[in-house]
């Protein structure tokens, strides 16, 4: 069941929430301000008339590229405005949730209105949508089947595959749940998270799964197999899903550098294959996939 989303104003998770009719300044219409060039900022250094849209988009940048909330004056500084008028620009934007005050510290983070926005950009542009075409051109690439998968809890669920011609059919078809631990995709992702989540998904012994004599049965070989993951930068399995076939995959990054889902091909280990030319396709097309969702690099 999912938890109940927070109320307006009580998005930031650490301290209470104060709501705009508790701040303690007024309201003004817009200003002339002297625009100077910062990293969000404007462009000029001549006084300018900045629309408040241009302002308020700023500091919702601002604002979602910090891991924690910030003072006022930082945020001024940052996206270029005097101190007063981003006092006046944070009360509108709380007044329509998208900012939140965090009273006791006297700084601000991102309101519930943010999020919603931001969900509602998931919503209409989901992930199998964003990489079924880089998949597809994966296959004629490689010629061999690909699959995207995305976590969920300790397992991975398969959201895409893209079956290149010719070849069998995989377990890893769409809406299948594997264990993450034993593929490819899995192991990818969990390689790209802190070490203390993926202990938190792998308690003890019984979080693991052998399906097929392979693969780590306790925290500490699964430690082992993730260091050499990050190493390279990309993961792999060998039978460990299904004896005879062998994957290799690459992490697909958010704009957090949080891993949303893992690019993965398929081949018959009877076959002869360029393993490193694979390698490298996969890792480029999770790179283009994770650039459409907001990965920087």
């Amino acid at each position: 069941m999912a938890a109940p989303a927070p109320l307006r104003g009580e998005n930031c998770h650490f301290g209470s929430v104060a709501t705009a009719s508790q701040w303690r300044f007024p309201r003004t219409s817009g200003e002339t301000t002297t625009a100077r060039t910062t990293r969000f900022g404007a462009v000029s250094d001549q006084p300018s008339q900045v629309p408040a849209a241009t302002r308020a988009l700023r500091v919702l940048r601002f604002l979602a590229s910090q891991p924690d909330p910030v003072p006022v004056e930082r945020i001024a500084a940052a996206v270029g405005l005097p101190r007063s008028t981003a006092y006046h620009l944070l009360r509108t934007m709380a007044d329509e949730g998208f900012v939140s005050h965090v009273a006791e510290d006297a700084r601000y983070c991102l309101g519930i209105a943010a999020f919603e926005v931001g969900t509602g950009y998931t919503r209409q542009a989901p992930l199998q949508r964003l990489a079924r075409r880089p998949l597809v051109e994966l296959v004629d690439r490689t010629g061999r089947s690909a699959h995207l998968a995305v976590p969920h809890g300790r397992d991975v669920l398969y959201v895409l595959e893209e079956r290149a011609p010719g070849r069998p059919p995989l377990v890893t078809d769409v809406g299948v749940r594997l264990p993450a631990a034993l593929t490819a995709s899995g192991r990818a992702i969990l390689a790209a998270l802190p070490d203390a989540q993926v202990r938190a998904l792998h308690p003890d012994r019984s979080a693991f799964v052998d399906r097929h004599g392979g693969g780590p049965t306790s925290l500490t070989a699964l430690r082992g197999l993730l260091s050499e993951t990050r190493r390279r930068g990309w993961a792999r399995e060998d039978g460990e899903v299904t004896p005879g076939f062998a994957s290799v995959a690459a992490a697909v990054l958010d704009h957090n550098g949080s891993p949303v889902g893992g690019v993965a091909v398929t081949w018959d280990t009877r076959e002869q294959v360029d393993e490193d030319a694979l390698v490298a396709a996969v890792s480029g097309t999770a790179r283009t996939v994770a650039r459409r969702v907001g990965w920087r690099g």
